[in-house]
């Protein structure tokens, strides 16, 4: 079961994470390809690579997430959405 419900539009896809997702449910994970991901909607959200600090995400943020690199979202006060585009 992902955190997350998904729905896919032409060559990116929709992703939304509820203010209630248990936080082990957030891992740390990588990814087959790149990716942008551009917020949405959400408040107070945190995005985190591996060996950085995280950043607390805005509305319209684009985010650059290379192949393999480790990553996860901690927990808004809010719903969070977010578009996902791979090979741009």
């Amino acid at each position: 079961m992902k955190p997350y419900k998904e729905v896919f539009k032409r060559n990116s896809r929709i992703r939304e994470f509820k203010v209630n997702t248990p936080n082990t449910e957030l891992v740390w994970h990588r990814d087959e390809k790149d990716r942008y991901v551009t917020i949405l909607e959400g408040e107070g959200w945190e995005f985190q690579l591996d060996n950085e600090l995280p950043l607390e995400l805005q509305k319209k943020d684009v985010i650059f997430i290379p192949k393999h690199a480790y990553h996860r979202v901690l927990k808004g006060k809010t719903n969070l959405i977010i578009k996902i585009e791979e090979n741009v």
